[in-house]
């Protein structure tokens, strides 16, 4: 009987938060062994899917990885597709501060991109829902990150941003670079050519 409440306790957490953490499990088994037991079993019957080392999900979506890092936002070409900025079918792109290895990974069966920014350019993002409340970065930072991580911006592209754009928000983002990079952004808005 014990186990059986587990397994309905366990099942419950899966239906409240979209991310369940190995130590969530665990503190309701009481018992490591139990808990890796009981997730490799979900798995198999196909109740819960691995999204990263210790997080699970019962989703089939790949951007919820992002709840795996501890400082993160989706946001590159993800965030201008989110913002209606960007035309072409997107993966989703992780930006984190954390120290984990950059680049392509398999979430889900899909890619992932993780890209890694430096702790002080942390900001500039909020959470949007979609069916899940996610952290995109906004206009205004999507953009300086474009220019910072050197991604291709189109002309019509830049247009658009610059007609989106809130100029007191950008300004007060822009304190926090230094002086070369603010400039080369502020010509790329000014001039609008990619």
């Amino acid at each position: 009987m014990g186990k059986e409440k587990h397994i309905r306790k366990v099942e419950e957490l899966f239906r409240k938060s979209p991310v369940v953490d190995f130590s969530s499990i665990a503190r309701i088994t009481k018992t490591k062994n139990y808990s890796k037991q009981l997730i490799r079993n979900l798995i198999l019957k196909g109740k819960i899917k691995k999204l990263a080392k210790g997080y699970y999900t019962i989703y089939d979506n790949a951007s919820l990885v992002i709840f795996c890092f501890k400082q993160a936002y989706l946001g590159l070409q993800d965030a201008l597709s989110f913002h209606n900025l960007w035309e072409q079918e997107v993966i989703p792109i992780v930006i984190t501060t954390g120290k984990v290895r950059t680049g392509l990974r398999k979430v889900l069966g899909a890619n992932v991109l993780i890209r890694r920014l430096n702790r002080k350019y942390f900001f500039g993002f909020d959470y949007y829902k979609s069916r899940f409340y996610l952290p995109y970065s906004d206009i205004e930072k999507t953009f300086i990150d474009m220019v910072h991580f050197k991604e291709n911006l189109s002309r019509e592209i830049l247009k658009e941003i610059k007609n989106k754009i809130n100029m007191k928000k950008f300004n007060m983002y822009m304190k926090a670079y230094p002086k070369k990079f603010k400039n080369r952004v502020r010509k790329l808005l000014e001039q609008g050519v990619g």
